[in-house]
């Protein structure tokens, strides 16, 4: 059977279908939020696979064409990300917007208050817990030591979202 052979009996309804399964893949590559978490890209292969079921004559020009269409996504995949690795992403995938402060966003240097104020244990840290500060209850972590409960515990570290604690002594 030649290449051309291939293409013969290949109706209108087999050329649409193509279209737009390859549309509805494109579609959810370059705009995630597209395709509802994949659901039309996924949509997009079931299509191709179909239309190779109807437009097959046999097996043997079935499994080609199958071939054939899994190079035409792998192909636009590579084009996909040949863009991507070259700064070319589509500006819907990127965020163009800053989070700030004044625009009520909070980052993990808004805890740095937190360092050298006392609480009470409220779980024993073992040595993660949690610790009571004037209500709030937040977890915490020490350096390695076991705390019991009711123990009163100072901040002496804040590292990103992480707090670390040690027992005030005395206590």
């Amino acid at each position: 059977m030649e290449f051309m052979a291939l293409f013969t009996g290949i109706s209108a309804l087999s050329v649409i279908l193509f279209i737009i399964g390859i549309g509805l893949i494109i579609g959810e590559m370059f705009d995630p939020n597209f395709g509802f978490n994949g659901f039309l890209g996924v949509l997009g292969v079931i299509i191709l696979i179909v239309n190779v079921f109807i437009t097959a004559q046999t097996i043997r020009q079935g499994v080609i064409l199958t071939v054939i269409l899994f190079i035409i996504v792998v192909a636009i995949l590579f084009v996909f990300l040949s863009l991507a690795s070259k700064g070319r992403i589509p500006k819907k995938l990127i965020l163009q917007e800053a989070t700030s402060a004044e625009e009520g966003f909070s980052g993990t240097d808004d805890m740095q208050y937190l360092i050298g104020k006392t609480g009470t244990v409220a779980t024993i840290c073992r040595p993660v817990g949690n610790v009571d500060f004037d209500g709030v209850k937040l977890d915490v972590v020490s350096r390695g030591e076991y705390i019991e409960k009711g123990a009163k515990v100072e901040v002496i570290e804040v590292e990103g979202n992480k707090i670390v604690i040690r027992a005030v002594p005395g206590n």
